[in-house]
């Protein structure tokens, strides 16, 4: 016999709100981090004076990276306890 899941509280709902939009900032960060290292790689392509934007782009893609654990860290559990608040309201 399966164990009933536990009623949704309006504090199971906040967290769920919490962490989805949370996802949504790094997800969103990461975005930015992304474009700006292709710009900063440009610059340094165009003048050798500039080679240090190069540098930075590598910088922003290593803060990718380690990035990534955390936003699928966040979006999981968030993505899970959206899908059991939808399904309480049915």
């Amino acid at each position: 016999m399966q164990p009933q899941p536990r009623e949704i509280t309006a504090d199971f709902r906040r967290r769920a709100g919490i962490l989805t939009w949370s996802a949504i900032v790094v997800g969103a960060l990461m975005a930015v981090a992304l474009v700006v290292s292709v710009v900063f790689l440009v610059r340094a392509d165009q003048d050798t004076r500039n080679a240090a934007y190069g540098y930075l782009a590598l910088a922003l893609w290593v803060g990718i990276a380690a990035a990534v654990p955390v936003l699928l860290a966040l979006a999981i559990p968030a993505a899970r306890m959206r899908r059991r608040v939808r399904e309480q309201r049915r």
